[in-house]
């Protein structure tokens, strides 16, 4: 005997509440080192999604260290990243509120470095040796789209910014040599993403801080250079897909063509560069260490004398890392550990969770860890995914029945799933709902020609991948096929409402700001996106009939399932009028529909209310569709067309 008490899947008690995970779901991010200070940013929900400045000293406090009322945060491209620099103690943030660059002063007071206008600025480096700020300005003062500049900002104040380089689309990760007399920068040209094709620029630097003539190191082909940085003696290393994988180069001499592989792995030293600012090797003396994606799940390594080895690390994910003597430093999280500030010591091999913010703890007995499973699709494919089996150490379902089971189809649609600690996932197994997060095509972390194949294919192959998860599920008599749920945000709201649409696998649904009308995305998104929707779909307007045929908005005559959308009201990325139009549609035509918009809220949502409302109504609304109770108070949700 179990000892456990028999209920419903889905209605089982559990202590991993919508509200302490909205209260506790602080997201880190930027993560720096310098003079023996770690420093990062914390997005808190419970301060309206506020981007905190954190500094852990050298004696092991821990403070913020910007102006307490400023939201340290870039808005370049949407999704921002680089919003601020520190080198030798000086401090430069991007603030939120204004977009604007601030020095931070000793005893926190901020100096505005440019002036108040409509351009932004991102992923920032400080030029010591001129007294000034490289960075990427993004200019939204004109008619039709932004342009993208790299500039340098005068640092006393005076408001002066000079343009360095201007006439691509887009630029990223300015980085200066060890000398300050040398810059290395990216740029891509529409219809590119980053992830796509990315071309790597070196000039010299004159006595009057303009640029010489640029040499072009890598790019020429179908190539996605990440993360330039100038190695201690000089040296530009970058992270290239040439061979298949992002792995490790370094480029040596005046000859553009004399660059040399410094790893060979069958993993990704990268991933997709949706924000500004990451980072995934530093250097360490003579050693290299870095970071690399098997699979979905991150491992730590060194290079050394030009050998690789595994250095020994208990966390599956890490990202922003960073060095300074022999301890490497980043952001960590692993199957049972929420994220934290962790470091390694190189020499020793020892490993330290230096500072965890999160105040939610779930105990071991509810926690449900991941199984990597592997699956065949269409077209020949194998596929990926990660499985969540029900577990709560107090509940069962009744005997001779199998669990629901809720999909996941990430972002992006290029992002990937992680098996890091996700209260979210643990929010739905402790009630006894089985998760199944897929690595569909189109995924990071499993190679360019797995990332590609979604090319032309979106709203194909990964609606397939998330059928055939439940399939193989299925088949190893793991859930009820018969009670399948899907859910996801953005790219993956889409695939969302298109497996629901042109599928007839799944009772409900839940799409979060997702994609409903292709045509209207391409018409309609900022710049930055303004033309990926090419590669994965076709040319626009030219190929303006398969973009409706893969809509989900005009398909409504096929929607016959429940589903329930939530939707920020200031969304840039996709628009609400894309949730809106589907929502009235499902509604006139009698199929169950609710929808939760959010005033004040972007492209995902930052505000614990808001993270809290979302996870209590999508869970009363499977309920409602599926037929279990849930425990406590019912939200207040009106949904259309569903009986009482």
């Amino acid at each position: 005997m179990s000892g456990k008490k028999q209920a419903a899947y889905g209605s089982w008690p559990s202590p991993v509440t919508a509200e302490a995970i909205a209260t506790a779901k602080i997201r880190l991010s930027e993560l720096r080192a310098d003079s023996g200070s770690i420093y990062w940013l914390e997005s808190r929900p419970q301060e309206g999604g506020r981007g905190a400045l954190m500094r852990r000293a050298p004696d092991g406090a821990v403070e913020e260290c910007g102006p307490p009322s400023m939201s340290v945060r870039s808005s370049v491209h949407e999704y921002g990243g680089g919003a601020y620099a520190v080198l030798d103690g000086a401090l430069f943030v991007c603030s939120y509120e204004d977009q604007r660059i601030y020095r931070v002063e000793p005893g926190g007071e901020a100096l505005a470095l440019t002036e108040k206008s409509s351009r932004r600025y991102a992923d920032l480096c400080v030029d010591r040796l001129r007294s000034r700020v490289v960075c990427i300005e993004e200019d939204h003062s004109g008619d039709g789209e932004p342009i993208s500049s790299l500039v340098a900002v005068d640092d006393s104040g005076s408001g002066e910014v000079a343009t360095l380089v201007r006439g691509a689309d887009f630029y990223s990760s300015p980085t200066l040599s060890p000398d300050g007399r040398r810059l290395a920068w990216l740029s891509w040209q529409h219809p590119d993403m980053p992830w796509d094709r990315t071309q790597l620029w070196v000039a010299e630097i004159g006595t009057d801080g303009t640029l010489g003539v640029a040499l072009q190191v890598g790019g020429d082909v179908e190539e996605s250079i990440l993360q330039p940085a100038f190695s201690p003696t000089g040296e530009l290393w970058f992270s290239s897909d040439r061979s298949g994988y992002w792995n490790l180069h370094r480029w040596q001499g005046d000859d553009p063509g004399d660059v040399e592989a410094m790893t060979k792995l069958d993993a990704e030293v990268g991933g997709p560069q949706w924000v500004f600012g990451t980072s995934v090797y530093a250097f360490s003396g003579s050693r290299v260490v870095f970071a690399a994606n098997h699979l979905g799940e991150w491992r730590l390594y060194a290079l050394e004398e030009q050998e690789v080895h595994a250095l020994p690390c208990p966390w599956t994910e890490i990202h922003y890392l960073r060095s300074e003597g022999s301890t490497a430093f980043f952001l960590a999280a692993s199957r049972r550990e929420r994220p934290s500030v962790a470091a390694v010591d190189l020499d020793s091999g020892e490993a330290e969770t230096l500072h965890r913010p999160s105040l939610l703890e779930i105990e071991a007995a509810f926690v449900s860890e991941p199984r990597v499973i592997e699956f065949p699709s269409t077209e020949g494919a194998t596929s990926f995914g990660f499985f969540y089996p029900p577990c709560n150490a107090e509940m069962e379902g009744p005997r001779g029945e199998k669990p629901p089971l809720l999909v996941l189809s990430h972002g992006g649609p290029t992002a990937a799933a992680s098996s890091a600690l996700s209260p979210e996932i643990q929010f739905w197994t402790s009630r006894g709902i089985a998760v199944v997060d897929v690595n569909y095509r189109g995924s990071s972390g499993f190679g360019r020609a797995y990332r590609t194949s979604l090319d032309g294919n979106w709203g194909v192959f990964d609606v397939d991948d998330c059928v055939a998860a439940v399939e193989f599920l299925a088949q190893r008599g793991e859930i009820d096929p018969d009670r399948v749920m899907i859910r996801g945000g953005s790219a993956g709201g889409y695939t969302t409402l298109a497996a629901l649409a042109f599928r007839d696998v799944f009772k409900a649904g839940a799409s979060y700001y997702g994609i409903g009308d292709l045509g209207a995305l391409a018409r309609d998104t900022h710049k930055f996106e303004s033309r990926y929707i090419e590669r994965l779909v076709g040319p626009y307007p030219e190929m303006q009939a398969l973009y409706r045929q893969r809509s989900p908005r005009y398909a409504a005559d096929q929607l016959s399932c429940p589903i329930i959308f939530f939707q920020g009201l200031e969304d840039r990325v996709v628009p609400p009028n894309q949730a809106e139009v589907m929502v009235e549609s499902l509604r006139t035509k009698g199929v169950a529909v609710a929808y939760v918009p959010f005033p004040g809220e972007q492209h995902g949502f930052r505000r614990s209310e808001n993270i809290q409302r979302a996870l209590e109504c999508e869970l009363y609304f499977y309920s409602r569709v599926l037929g279990f109770e849930i425990p406590g108070r019912a939200p207040e949700l009106q949904v259309f067309n569903l009986e009482p």
